[in-house]
């Protein structure tokens, strides 16, 4: 609805007042449709009326007319999902009347049906329906309409309401449970929707209600739909062979998605859900879409249990799906190929032991998927599947394939052929290469592997990657099927893979080569010339990091011990140090030299006898004055690497040596010599970290560096070997947490809770007690050391946390400003790495956060800067960390939000700094696909503030970065337009229209409006690429 406020005013006045009359039901009746309509159009208009209006239509749900309850309760549905916020007092009173007409059904019994638990016939049915017919006809009978609006408004309710999860699954879980037996179809139809639409609710939020420690606070939607599973199933079986294909299908959809939120839920009813399975797959009234439904269904059921629940069923099951394979539609035949690969797999499990014997069902099996394999004729999805199918069967029961096996064997080599199926025919021979039954691949390896040399070279980056794959299993495998010529025909398509512009299929490539290394050495000559080039050039990349880096070391170390002629340890190291001692050539980046240096370390832990000379060497480095800072610089972090392996407390001068570079001009060398010294610590404790204590103490002036030792022996020393220095350790660091320098608390705080990981019992505690310390500095230092004692992975600490963290984050009301900021830190890596230590607090915690969004001006000033003021505020950090805060609260605990309290705080931060404007810009995007009710009803206070951002001129006279910066402002803020005009109806705000004319009509921001929805459909066509 698009007409003025006082229009609207009028009308939504009218209707109340004749509503409040209620002269005539017909009339009544077109009054609260009307109401519903408007709320539909114009629900974010409406919603101030809520407060009148739904005390009318819940009277009027009351009166004996079904087709006014019919609209009353249609009513209430558009309001739940239109007006969330103003709806929410209401939200028990209309569950309550929904559940209450769900069973409204005056002119039937139930009763004879829930006596029968067998009843299964739906001529039984029938008969029940005809006894009734001598007191009324179906005609007259319009409880039915109720009862679906009824099932329809509680699927809004849970479908909006995320916060309520819980409630629904003790009052609207079995209503609707108990209603599955509905004998209109249509209305059984909503009312499955409106259970499914509660365990897609359940879904989302998994990750915490799976979380250890949510499951022992006793019941959570995830235990109460557990406990909740038999009465699903009962209610469930007897529909599964129900004539209504409508109602079958709704059975396979809601056993799917129970499956896909609770994996195994099904383990203790497979035996009652099988013949239900089985009656629609063989049912000749059966349609197409029913059998594609009941197959799926199987699908997810097979992966999500183990295969021993369905080894008495396999007898049963097996024909079914044989004969859907062999059906004339191929959509049919595509998805039971998914699932006879499954059932392949639990007939013959390889990852655990079985004592089924699955010999009677291999010559089926095998015969419907090669019969599929070999048609040339048939759809692009059903041939893949056919691949991946029969991958399967050599994988698992290849032998006992016999004579079929080879001829088998040479269908794959022709689709290895075949440009359209060739990637899954790699990705099955992966499988079957792998497999522990060693098939004998020898009657296509000859052919076979130059074919999977020359896909190197595609253009096709999911080739490449499973070709590389492929190639690496059959190395290990079947290196003695190779020959030298296969594997030089792989080699040389291996150099232009090596590079930084793809680290992944970069350390692919790698893994081939250690692969290689370790298991056909005599291949390695070849790779001395343009292939090794290239990895040392990959070595000095400033990308290189991570898992290719790991995969680099590895490729090193099983280079060196292969003796391979100009390959051996001196040569190696000459090639990764050389630009680094050559006057001619430089290493801009500093990563380069700390991957050199692991290098070096991976080589000398593989030719320990080395070691003492590449050892003195470096050391002479370090010490030679005429060393440049690049030499120092890879001295002291070989020495670094290579010590944290190998105890290096024979070479007596290294501690004055490292020291000594503590006093160097150069900040990189410096902070070398700090990562050296504690790295050399963890290879022998005993003698290194008492030393490194007693430099803390007795060298103030080096201090900061000889902290950032310590963290490093923190950080990599194992928990046995701290553990008696724990105490020395923690006394130490006490007396630096109240150090003015920021830099050095940091350090501090981040030794202090890497060290509570090791005694939590004893430390979180001592952590704890130091809240309440006199100092801000001591404070900010303990709540920091928290943020260190958080990670994404469980640990023992996590329930002592829990307990406790409430205290910790009570310092977002401390006087200090710099504590409440770390405080927010914390929160934010407690909110992101996980989420269940915070849940509870949040109703206490958040208004805290939201306060420290709020610009405050006693925390501006101005600044003299010669002829210059400067304005500098004091705020602007906090409230960037509360702004991470809530972004980051959109992902981990969106459905413990008040979202419109939440969209008061955005709405601030976009006419915010342009820091904070540019996270709420993000955060807009993502509330427009996680909220679109609540934004929508938002949106005219929104545009505006966007609308000003946009049309935002620099001033002419500006330094280039503000004209930067404002460019980067347009797009961002454009980003965010573009996702809330993804919101079904927002073209029909006044204001939003206003500005997308506005956009049209302007060239620069019509320009940056096009290339960003250009981006987004790009990126959308990206992500639809499952290759």
């Amino acid at each position: 609805m698009s007409c003025g406020n006082i229009v609207f005013v009028d009308l939504i006045e009218h209707l109340l007042s004749e509503l409040s009359k209620n002269d005539s039901m017909s009339t009544t009746r077109t009054y609260i449709q009307c109401i519903a309509a408007i709320s539909r159009q114009a629900g974010h208009r409406i919603g101030e009326y809520l407060e009148k209006i739904i005390p009318l239509v819940v009277k009027f749900c009351n009166v004996d007319d079904d087709e006014l309850r019919e609209y009353c309760i249609q009513a209430f549905e558009s309001f739940v999902r239109r007006c969330p916020k103003e709806v929410y007092p209401h939200v028990s009173t209309i569950i309550n009347i929904c559940l209450k007409y769900l069973t409204y059904d005056p002119n039937y019994n139930y009763d004879d049906e829930d006596e029968d638990e067998n009843a299964m016939d739906a001529d039984g049915g029938d008969d029940d329906d005809q006894g009734s017919d001598d007191e009324y006809s179906d005609d007259d009978d319009m409880s039915w309409k109720v009862r679906r609006a009824a099932a329809k408004c509680l699927d809004a309710v849970v479908s909006t309401r995320h916060e309520m999860l819980a409630e629904f699954y003790k009052t609207v879980s079995p209503a609707l449970i108990s209603r599955f037996k509905e004998r209109e179809e249509n209305v059984k139809a909503d009312v499955f929707h409106a259970y499914l639409s509660l365990l897609k609710q359940t879904r989302p939020v998994q990750s915490w209600l799976c979380d250890p420690d949510a499951m022992e606070q006793g019941e959570t939607p995830l235990t109460m739909l557990q406990s909740q599973v038999p009465n699903i199933v009962k209610a469930l079986h007897k529909q599964m062979k129900e004539k209504s294909v409508k109602t079958r299908q709704c059975c396979f959809n809601m056993l799917t998605e129970l499956v896909n939120v609770l994996p195994g839920a099904l383990t203790q009813h497979i035996p009652v859900l099988v013949p239900g399975i089985i009656f629609s797959l063989n049912d000749k009234s059966s349609s197409s879409n029913l059998k594609i439904d009941a197959l799926s269904c199987l699908y997810v059921i097979l992966c999500n249990h183990s295969p021993q629940v369905f080894h008495p069923h396999v007898q049963a099951l097996v024909p079914p799906v044989v004969a859907c394979v062999g059906d004339p539609f191929y959509k049919i035949t595509s998805e039971a190929l998914l699932v006879t690969q499954q059932l392949v797999k639990v007939i013959r499990p390889l990852d655990q032991p079985s004592s089924f014997d699955a010999t009677p069902y291999i010559k089926d099996l095998f015969t419907c998927t090669i019969k599929r394999l070999k048609a040339a004729d048939i759809d692009q999805e059903v041939k893949e599947r056919a691949i991946s199918c029969m991958g399967q069967i050599i994988c698992n029961l290849g032998d006992n394939l016999g004579s079929d096996l080879p001829s088998t064997l040479q269908i794959f080599l022709e689709r290895l052929k075949n440009e359209i199926t060739r990637l899954t025919t790699v990705k099955a021979l992966t499988l079957i290469a792998g497999s522990p039954l060693k098939i004998d691949l020898r009657p296509v390896l000859g052919e076979g592997v130059p074919i999977l040399a020359s896909f190197l070279r595609k253009n096709q980056r999911a080739l490449k990657l499973g070709t590389l794959s492929a190639l690496d299993i059959l190395i290990k495998n079947y290196s003695d099927s190779l020959t030298a010529a296969m594997i030089d025909a792989v080699l040389d398509e291996l150099p232009p893979l090596i590079s930084e512009s793809d680290m992944h299929v970069s350390q692919m490539a790698i893994s081939f080569l250690t692969t290689l290394a370790k298991v056909y050495p005599s291949s390695l000559s070849k790779i001395s010339g343009s292939i090794l080039n290239e990895l040392i050039g990959l070595v000095r990349s400033p990308l290189l990091q991570g898992g290719a880096l790991s995969a680099m070391l590895d490729f090193f170390q099983a280079l060196v011990v292969t003796g391979t002629n100009n390959l051996g340890y001196m040569d190696l190291l000459r090639m990764l140090t050389s630009p680094v001692y050559s006057q001619n050539t430089a290493l801009t980046h500093k990563q380069s030299y700390y991957s050199i240096a692991k290098c070096v370390a991976a080589l000398t832990r593989a030719c320990p006898k080395e070691g003492p000379a590449v050892v003195g060497q470096f050391i002479q480095d370090v010490k030679n004055s005429r060393s440049t800072d690049s030499i120092r610089l890879l001295a002291l972090l070989s020495l670094g690497e290579v010590g944290h392996h190998i105890d290096l407390s024979g070479q007596l001068e290294l501690k004055s040596v490292i020291l000594e570079a503590f006093s160097s001009p150069s900040e990189e060398v410096k902070s070398a010599a700090s990562y050296a010294l504690g790295s050399i610590s963890v290879g022998n404790l005993p003698e290194y970290l008492p030393f490194v204590l007693q430099e803390i103490t007795s060298q103030p002036k080096r201090q900061y560096l000889l902290l950032h030792s310590l963290k490093e022996i923190i950080s990599s020393a194992s928990v046995v070997g701290l553990k008696p220095y724990v105490e020395n350790i923690w006394a130490l660091l006490l007396k630096h947490c109240e150090c003015a320098e920021e830099g050095t608390r940091n350090v501090v705080a981040e030794c202090l809770g890497k060290l509570t990981l090791i005694d939590p019992e004893t430390l979180l505690p001592r952590l704890k007690g130091y809240l309440i310390s006199g100092s801000s500095y001591a404070r900010s230092s303990v709540v920091t050391a928290v943020k260190f004692t958080i990670s994404d992975h469980p640990q023992p600490i996590d329930p002592l946390l829990k307990n406790c963290i409430g205290d910790f984050l009570k310092t977002l009301e401390d006087p200090d400003l710099n504590v409440r900021r770390v405080a927010l830190v914390t929160f934010n890596s407690a909110a992101h790495n996980k989420p269940s230590l915070i849940r509870d607090l949040l109703d206490t915690v958040l208004p805290h956060l939201y306060n420290e969004t709020k610009v405050r001006k006693e925390l501006i000033r101005e600044v003299e800067m010669g002829p210059f003021k400067h304005t500098v505020d004091d705020g602007l950090d906090i409230r960037k960390a509360a702004f991470e805060c809530m972004y980051t609260l959109l992902d981990s605990c969106l459905d413990r939000l008040d979202i419109f309290e939440f969209l008061n705080h955005v709405e601030d931060g976009l006419k915010d700094h342009y820091d904070i404007k540019m996270l709420t810009f993000l955060m807009l995007v993502r509330l427009s696909t996680l909220c679109p009710s609540a934004v929508l009803q938002r949106l005219d206070r929104l545009v505006e503030p966007l609308r000003a951002t946009c049309t935002t001129k620099v001033k002419a006279n500006s330094v280039k970065q503000e004209f930067e910066k404002q460019d980067e402002l347009k797009r961002s803020a454009m980003r965010a337009v573009a996702a809330l005009l993804t919101i079904p109806e927002a073209e029909k705000s006044p204001l939003m229209s206003e500005f997308q004319s506005q956009i049209s009509s302007n060239p620069e921001l019509a320009a940056i409006f096009e290339s960003i929805q250009k981006d987004s459909s790009s990126t959308n066509l990206e992500s639809m690429d499952t290759s």
